[in-house]
């Protein structure tokens, strides 16, 4: 079995919900209280966040953080 790319599929996830809810990157990463460019990294896949940023951007996208795990 293939390792999966956990980055892209959590960003794409964290994109996904994101545009559901009509926010942009910026409303999202000042709400979790991170950087605008980390959070765009997340989202492009490039960047891996820790468990603790998960849950904030979860919080903010008011989802449970292993809804931004889901392989869809």
């Amino acid at each position: 079995m293939a390792m999966q790319d956990w980055r892209a599929i959590v960003g794409g996830n964290i994109r996904r919900r994101r545009q559901e809810l009509g926010l942009t990157q910026e409303q999202v990463a000042l709400d979790a209280e991170i950087d605008l460019t980390y959070m765009g990294g997340i989202e492009r896949g490039r960047r891996n966040p820790s468990l603790l940023v998960l849950v904030r951007v979860a919080t903010v996208l008011k989802v449970e953080p292993a809804e931004l795990l889901a392989l869809l």
